[in-house]
């Protein structure tokens, strides 16, 4: 049962690894304010006619956490995990970045190489900031997360989430990007590519001239009212894991969610804007089949009488935002296959009973 770095992504490992991520891959703090935490006053609800218990089980969650009116009306924890401990985000750290994205007010019509020189020559050269924050960006690249080998192995050792082999050298997040040279027509379907995230922290810090851990704690987390510190993974020299690697508290990142309703209700309003079309002909569909969403900002939305709005990452983690109800659903999860169709959906089901018993 020993936990390495070869295996911390793998069941039954990534059920311990995935809340003691920087026992394992090198992090940075994003600090929290403890003069400003928001208050989550609890009031239990009764949800006993949708069987969360039953849904924890059979979706591997490590934590469960619903906030209906700033209130905290459920919370669960599994497999070891506490309410003081940090569970890794996975692919809502995009969602987080959108958000600091907002905050720094980054120009999406601006290109990547207005702000990055070095990419002049890669597959980003005619990207704009837009395209990346869409994912909308031509990269020949594929998202295959049982690749054995390949780029995304290779981005993976850059990160520091994968080990390297005997011989090889080591390699980092900011030189990856060379590696990227083949690209098809930007601003087309939605193609799902993790680096543009990594490329967007970049673009971050270059803009400000700060770093991506200090960024994301001043401009989102100590607004969030945070109760805790957060973290986020680092390669070898530091470059932040933007993509995937943030690690925080259920109740923080119900916190943020609260917040984006409370305060930032216009930031929720403009991911209205992401294309139905785009989404529609985009990589992503068949694990959300029948869903009108649409994507914008690193966000997910779902078209509805009450538009639902998520971010979601892989092995089944979701933050998930009513902004009309007022409700938010945080939920971190150990589920062995990265991307399980039937998972998502059962979850999306379950979401959608405890929207209208709230509601």
């Amino acid at each position: 049962m020993q936990v390495t770095l070869a295996n911390w992504r793998t069941a039954p490992f990534n059920r311990w690894a995935f809340h003691h991520v920087r026992e394992l891959v090198p992090s940075a703090d994003i600090a929290h304010d403890p003069a400003r935490v928001r208050a989550l006053p609890r009031h239990e609800v009764d949800f006993a006619g949708i069987e969360l218990d039953g849904f924890i089980q059979a979706t591997d969650t490590d934590g469960l956490a619903i906030v209906h009116r700033g209130r905290l009306v459920f919370e669960r924890y599994a497999n070891g995990m506490t309410d003081e401990t940090p569970h890794i985000l996975m692919s809502v750290s995009k969602s987080m970045l959108g958000i600091l994205a907002a905050e720094v007010g980054l120009e999406r019509e601006r290109r990547v190489t207005d702000h990055l020189p070095e990419l002049v020559g890669t597959a980003y050269q005619t990207a704009t900031l837009g395209h990346l924050l869409d994912m909308r960006a031509g990269i020949v690249w594929n998202e295959d997360y049982l690749a054995s080998a390949g780029p995304i192995v290779e981005y993976r050792k850059a990160t520091g989430w994968n080990p390297l082999a005997p011989g090889e050298t080591p390699s980092d997040l900011k030189s990856f990007f060379q590696q990227l040279q083949k690209t098809e027509a930007h601003g087309g379907p939605v193609h799902y590519v993790s680096p543009n995230s990594d490329l967007l922290g970049w673009v971050v810090e270059r803009a400000t001239g700060r770093r991506y851990a200090d960024l994301m704690s001043e401009l989102v987390w100590k607004k969030v009212g945070a109760e805790r510190s957060a973290y986020v993974t680092v390669d070898r020299l530091g470059a932040a894991r933007a993509a995937g690697g943030m690690c925080v508290t259920l109740r923080d990142l119900a916190r943020a969610g609260q917040w984006l309703i409370e305060e930032r209700a216009d930031f929720l309003q403009g991911l209205r804007q992401g294309d139905a079309d785009a989404w529609a002909a985009g990589d992503l569909v068949p694990y959300f089949k029948g869903l009108p969403l649409r994507y914008r900002s690193q966000w997910y939305m779902l078209d509805d009488e009450a538009p639902l709005v998520f971010g979601f990452g892989i092995h089944g983690q979701h933050l998930f935002i009513d902004p009309a109800n007022t409700i938010v659903i945080a939920k971190v999860s150990s589920q062995a296959p990265p991307l399980d169709a039937a998972r998502i959906a059962l979850t999306v089901r379950a979401v959608s009973r405890m929207r209208k018993l709230l509601a």
